[in-house]
């Protein structure tokens, strides 16, 4: 099915893989060059352990250790030198008098030749306990479910329960002795400084002619700033 090629079709072509042509319904070649059918692949197995006549016939069994008894004792030189003190020996030559006259042997346990065997008390169990099982029963009431819904709904009523005990304390009037309580008494601001000699010097102007008329003036100018802009009430009358 491949398409026809012009020219000289050398066998170099055949391991350059980018002059394969894809063929319908196969993979495209990687022009890799394999061994032979003869060729066996993965590692060769060196054991001949003689199939399952052989582990019929005889069984395979692993040598003891020595025990205990077939090791070879130790003199306990801790203890020896202890008797030797007691004895009232002290030098050297002495030491090495006692320890060849005498003989005292480190004990061999079983378990280790060091270490005595780790006694523990009737019924301990090792390692880690058994899980429970499953309440399959449980599962096919939908137990959890209803559970679950449950609790939702409690804690939902103690939201509702605590956010109207809040609003029930919100709607507390206010007495005398509360708003005592809160009122903090504001600060005069400290006055401006001025020089000593302008301080007792009274105004050189004044448009009014009496303070009636003066008080007058501001009460008047106070309620028509409500309709006019600025800060002071001074400004265009605000007509939107």
């Amino acid at each position: 099915m491949e398409n026809e090629r012009f020219g000289v079709i050398r066998d170099s072509m055949e391991s350059n893989q980018l002059l394969q042509k894809a063929e319908l319904g196969k993979i495209k070649k990687r022009c890799f060059t394999l061994p032979g059918s003869d060729f066996t692949y993965g590692l060769n197995s060196f054991l001949k352990e003689g199939g399952v006549a052989a582990a019929i016939g005889q069984w395979q069994t692993v040598d003891p250790r020595g025990t205990a008894q077939q090791r070879k004792l130790q003199p306990h030189y801790v203890a020896l030198n202890r008797e030797a003190v007691k004895s009232g020996l002290v030098t050297a030559a002495e030491h090495q008098a006692y320890r060849n006259t005498h003989e005292i042997w480190r004990p061999v346990y079983k378990g280790h030749l060091h270490h005595p065997a780790m006694t523990f008390p009737p019924g301990t169990t090792f390692g880690i306990s058994t899980r429970p099982s499953t309440p399959i029963y449980d599962l096919l009431e939908n137990k959890y479910q209803h559970l679950w819904i449950e609790h939702q709904k409690e804690e939902r009523e103690r939201l509702r329960l605590k956010s109207k005990e809040k609003l029930k304390r919100a709607k507390m009037q206010d007495n005398h002795t509360t708003i005592l309580r809160r009122y903090q008494p504001q600060e005069e601001p400290a006055p401006l400084w001025q020089l000593p000699r302008f301080q007792k010097i009274g105004p050189h102007l004044d448009t009014f002619p009496s303070q009636e008329a003066r008080q007058k003036a501001f009460n008047a100018q106070r309620s028509d700033g409500i309709a006019r802009k600025g800060l002071r009430g001074q400004g265009i009358y605000n007509i939107s």
